[in-house]
């Protein structure tokens, strides 16, 4: 079991710094595209158009890292006065509705990229497909990641570490 944790750490490190080396990317970028556009008059569409694109694929590839991280936001207040084997009940709920929201997006996801896929990018002139895969791949990738949580939170509770 400790091997497959040891496992699970480096596929979720890996897919972590994806989505890091991304947003740095898009920060730089961003940043250049300004500078361009503001001291030089400069103006690419298909810089433009990947600066898009690279800010939707950071926030979907987000999904799953924010379920793994518990930095999804949500309101705590009722949820913070349960004793704790009821709020691993509520956590374990959450993530049921959580996963069945994913699969929705997941499925619209594919049919959407099958849809308008096949048209060509106005900028970088690439098949849409490229573009919108995203969608689908993020929520197959969340799908796993929130299957992960409800297998931890239905193992066995750990002890309280006192500091």
């Amino acid at each position: 079991m400790e091997k497959l944790k040891e496992f699970g750490k480096k596929i979720f490190t890996v897919y972590f710094y994806i989505g890091v080396i991304a947003l740095a990317l898009l920060a730089v970028l961003v940043i250049f595209t300004v500078i361009m556009r503001y001291f030089f008059s400069k103006s690419w569409k298909e810089l433009s158009e990947f600066n898009v694109t690279l800010f939707a694929f950071t926030t979907f590839w987000g999904m799953g890292i924010n379920v793994i991280k518990n930095e999804h936001v949500m309101i705590d207040i009722l949820y913070n006065t349960f004793k704790p084997a009821v709020k691993r009940v509520v956590n374990i709920i959450n993530l049921i509705i959580s996963l069945i929201v994913d699969l929705v997006f997941t499925v619209q996801g594919f049919k959407y990229v099958a849809m308008a896929g096949k048209q060509i990018s106005m900028g970088m002139e690439i098949p849409m497909k490229y573009m919108y895969g995203i969608m689908p791949v993020s929520g197959v990738l969340c799908a796993i990641c929130i299957i992960v949580k409800i297998i931890e939170g239905l193992g066995p509770e750990q002890p309280a570490v006192e500091a």
